[in-house]
């Protein structure tokens, strides 16, 4: 069926939606939701159809952004339209379902299906949905990896590269601002992509755009990264996997994460990775509940590295409290570009693991350990090398702490402590949960200071901690729920409190 064009110069977040006449759609035997095959010249695509009668004629098709850049259609431009077939995809997924393992033919086809936006969005929260059941084996894994990777376009960066990549689960994990800086500094490559915050307050991409552009070009990142050796970019605008980015906006809402190690693999492989530290916090409500876990994890991560020519080293980190005192775009990276600038009055777990992680870099690639992180951190060298990674993407070289003003762009709120003690236990699903409320990551001035931690005896009426809101509805409704449950188990003075730093290997 041959329609014309009508441009509606809005887009759909990332979805190819495309609007037509109730008679057409009867013709052509869709359904709202269901698929059309668009196509012009050479050019295809697969659309979700809406049908109306009201607003487009018959023999016409509105389409958003999305269907307009990827065909380069213009206004009043003619476009074929044909019923999409039943796709085997669907079968597979269902095979996923019931908890049959899947090949790896099965898993490239899907990735396709995916990619060419042939799944509806159902679809798709039925297959992360079978694989958060189920899981993955590894050559599931596997097959999910090069599936992605094959979809992906390389950069080709020249030497050895390194990374590290924290899977995350504990809230103010700022490590990568620090880390990136201090490898980079000992003249090792780490072009470092990551993510936008999936289900806590901040992912670094919202952290590091605090003081820099993160959303650059391929061209712009090579050459960032042959000028200073390292970058930290939003790997969402470089179509690295894109499969993985679209699965990535069903697995958000739905706050689960089955795809976790293929996600992270298929883009380290795409950027030629050889040596990667894999952060794994564990804890009562990190994602790895247990050191048993962590390790089954750790050994996944590995084993799956060998297959696809990567070292890959674990660290089993501590993940029963926020990492430092800042929880939210703005007040994490204020408190990351402090502690470059004055490590030795840094939130001490914060620093500790920063220099541990950059430290198993060292270690593998035969270039020092933990030490001589600590060496570049406390020297000043990390701080320069952050300025340059920062002035190379855009950013301002000589930005200050100060320079971030949560203050002067939020309102605020104090939790006070109700009793007397010390502080056995902090929920960081709670504090995620105030810190989303008040509005993080959206908004990177919304988000959480803490004052005590685990071990940190209070009085009554101490502040535990700070809410900072940009909308103050949103600092009403936080607050409201930090009285309710502040997230802090306080026990009396008299109780002897152990508290448990450090890291440790896995």
């Amino acid at each position: 069926m041959k329609l014309r064009v009508r441009l509606l110069n809005l887009d759909a977040g990332g979805k190819t939606i495309a609007i037509i006449n109730d008679e057409d759609a009867a013709e052509l035997g869709v359904h709202p939701l269901d698929r059309i095959v668009l196509t012009k010249g050479k050019k295809k695509i697969t659309a979700i159809v809406n049908v109306t009668d009201r607003f487009v004629r018959p023999g016409e098709i509105i389409v958003y952004t999305e269907i307009k850049d990827i065909l380069g259609l213009k206004s009043r431009d003619f476009v074929t339209a044909i019923l999409r077939e039943e796709l085997d995809s669907k079968k597979f997924i269902r095979k996923k379902i019931d908890g049959n393992e899947l090949s790896a033919e099965e898993i490239k086809v899907i990735i396709r299906d995916v990619v060419e936006r042939d799944l509806n969005d159902l679809e798709l929260a039925a297959l992360v949905t079978g694989l958060h059941i189920h899981g993955m084996t590894l050559n599931e894994s596997l097959a999910m990896t090069n599936a992605m990777v094959g979809t992906g376009r390389k950069p080709n960066f020249s030497g050895i590269i390194v990374d590290k990549h924290s899977i995350g689960g504990i809230p103010g994990d700022k490590t990568t601002m620090i880390v990136i800086p201090i490898v980079a500094a000992a003249g090792l490559t780490i072009p470092k992509t990551s993510s936008r915050a999936i289900t806590d307050p901040a992912g670094t991409a919202d952290r590091v755009e605090m003081v820099a552009p993160v959303e650059l070009s391929m061209k712009k990142i090579k050459e960032v990264v042959k000028k200073t050796g390292g970058c930290m970019v939003w790997c969402g605008s470089l179509n690295l996997a894109p499969a993985d980015d679209l699965l990535i906006q069903i697995e958000r809402p739905l706050e689960m994460d089955p795809l976790l190690i293929p996600s992270v693999m298929s883009k380290k492989k795409i950027f030629g990775s050889k040596y990667l530290v894999i952060d794994i916090p564990t804890g009562p409500e990190a994602k790895m509940k247990t050191r048993e876990e962590a390790e089954k994890l750790a050994q996944s991560f590995i084993a799956l590295g060998k297959h696809l020519g990567i070292r890959v080293d674990c660290a089993i980190t501590q993940g029963n409290q926020p990492l430092g005192y800042a929880i939210g775009p703005a007040v994490e990276a204020r408190e990351a570009l402090q502690s470059l600038c004055n490590p030795e009055k840094a939130p001490k777990d914060l620093i500790d693991k920063a220099a541990t992680l950059a430290g198993l870099i060292f270690q593998m690639v035969g270039k020092g350990n933990k030490k001589t992180a600590m060496k570049i951190l406390l020297s000043g060298q990390a701080e320069k090398k952050f300025r340059e990674i920062i002035a190379a993407q855009g950013g301002n070289p000589k930005v200050k702490a100060s320079d971030i003003q949560i203050e002067k762009n939020a309102a605020k709120a104090q939790i006070k402590s109700k009793e007397a003690g010390r502080i056995s236990y902090i929920s960081n699903r709670v504090l995620i949960q105030i810190a989303k409320i008040a509005g993080a990551p959206k908004d990177r001035y919304a988000g959480i200071v803490l004052e005590k931690k685990i071990g940190d005896s209070v009085r009554k009426n101490d502040t535990l901690y700070t809410i900072y809101s940009e909308k103050k509805p949103k600092l009403r409704c936080a607050a409201s729920v930090a009285e309710e449950n502040n997230g802090y188990i306080i026990s009396t003075k008299n109780m002897l409190i152990k508290e448990v730093n450090g890291i440790k290997r896995g």
